[in-house]
């Protein structure tokens, strides 16, 4: 590796402590905890872990471990293990998680994997494993959604992942060519990464801050196979790149991130919405619309991977509601890359996106300090599952509506449509 990549890991490294976690002295880090599709981090990346360990003991980390993963380890496991033996989950990863979470430490997730590796397995299986993680996991979503701890989820190129998203590029430039591009979008390659971090925060948040004082009742998207309506709860709450928790420390959710957010009302969208990019599950879905009425899907349809679909909106009840809608320019810096990633993590940061599932607590005020069926009367959405998809492009208008029933553009053509 040359002297140039190994500085700008080290830069990537600072800014996943620095902005994204933000280690406080004394904490602990769990690096690598389960995710929707690993059990922890890839041993590829392991020079990339060294120096984000490094990094958090030179900050005043008390302790740091690592959950490693191997990709080829889960498709082994479809290939041969007994038939019915995918109930089976290592409930120490999950438990470990939720108690670094519950004690107020700080957890690393890494969304890095090929989306291509169960492809042609059973989706039966697939969906049995998934079911199990999501299971296993609740009680970790419900202290993020409760703002218990600091966190981050981070991604960088693994094998196979690096082969989709390069298939016209030499082989053996492939996985170089991938890191300059996540070193671009997560700012690294800047001359001080953590000023432009500074600089790129502040202003995600004058966008939320807008929206925040406008308190729109509901949001309209219109574009090509999309006209949606999606209903907002009272006192929501509009955020972006930097969270707090309820201990006081601020964080970087997603790392990179370019999108202003908030949580929805379960019971009011109406009409049909479009996905404008493929959702990468376990099988990708494509070309893929969804119908709602009174806020619940009561159509579905894709021309790939329509079967998995329809799996995951019956995850449970909450799956076919929505639970999230967040706001992106087309002209951030992911979108105008004209990358398709297959990877949620970046992809969303390139187009708007709403998410069928569970809602955020922390996005209504006072929601850190309800309970489910609080949340629930207040309009939020109860769920296991948060499944983000992508709606927006260049060709998607998005207005906010008022109480009084007036509206005001907020997006014009896949771009801002207010000065702020």
């Amino acid at each position: 590796m040359s002297s140039e990549f190994e500085k700008n890991l080290d830069k990537f490294a600072e800014v996943i402590v620095k902005i994204g976690l933000n280690i406080q002295p004394g904490q602990r880090l769990l690096i690598g905890g389960p995710t929707t599709y690993s059990y922890g981090t890839p041993i590829e990346l392991t020079p990339l872990v060294r120096l984000i360990t490094k990094k958090a003991y030179q900050i005043g980390a008390r302790f740091v471990e690592v959950f490693w993963d191997d990709d080829n380890l889960r498709k082994i496991r479809f290939e041969h293990a007994p038939r019915n033996s995918f109930e089976e989950y290592p409930t120490w990863r999950t438990d470990c998680q939720y108690k670094f979470g519950k004690e107020g430490d700080s957890v690393l997730l890494f969304a890095a994997w090929n989306p291509d590796l169960l492809k042609g397995y059973d989706t039966e299986l697939m969906s049995t494993a998934r079911q199990m993680y999501l299971k296993h996991r609740k009680t970790f979503s419900d202290l993020i959604s409760q703002s218990a701890l600091n966190w981050s989820g981070i991604t960088a190129p693994v094998d196979g992942w690096t082969e989709k998203v390069f298939p016209d590029v030499p082989q053996e430039v492939q996985k170089a060519k991938f890191w300059e591009i996540i070193f671009e979008i997560c700012r690294v390659k800047t001359e001080d990464p953590i000023a432009a971090w500074e600089d790129h925060i502040k202003q995600l948040a004058v966008r939320s801050n807008y929206l925040n004082q406008k308190q729109y009742n509901s949001l309209r998207f219109v574009g090509p196979g999309t006209d949606l309506t999606i209903g907002l709860p009272k006192d929501h709450i509009w955020g972006s790149a930097r969270f707090r928790t309820e201990s006081g420390i601020d964080f970087v959710g997603n790392i990179p991130t370019e999108e202003v957010f908030t949580t929805t009302h379960k019971e009011k969208t109406e009409g049909v919405v479009t996905a404008t990019k493929p959702l990468p599950t376990d099988v990708i879905i494509e070309d893929f619309s969804l119908t709602f009425s009174k806020g619940q899907v009561v159509e579905a349809s894709a021309r790939k991977g329509e079967a998995y679909l329809h799996k995951i909106l019956e995850t449970d009840e909450g799956a076919r509601r929505l639970g999230e809608v967040a706001l992106v320019p087309h002209s951030s810096p992911i979108s105008q890359s004209g990358l398709l990633f297959y990877n949620v993590l970046i992809d969303e940061n390139a187009s708007s996106h709403i998410a069928i599932g569970r809602g955020f607590k922390f996005a209504l005020k006072n929601g850190g300090k309800m309970s489910d069926d609080e949340f629930s009367a207040a309009g939020g959405n109860i769920s296991k599952t948060h499944v983000d998809f992508m709606v927006g492009s260049d060709k998607m208008d998005v207005d906010g509506i008022s109480k009084e029933g007036e509206t005001e553009p907020i997006m014009k053509k896949g771009e801002w449509a207010f000065k702020a």
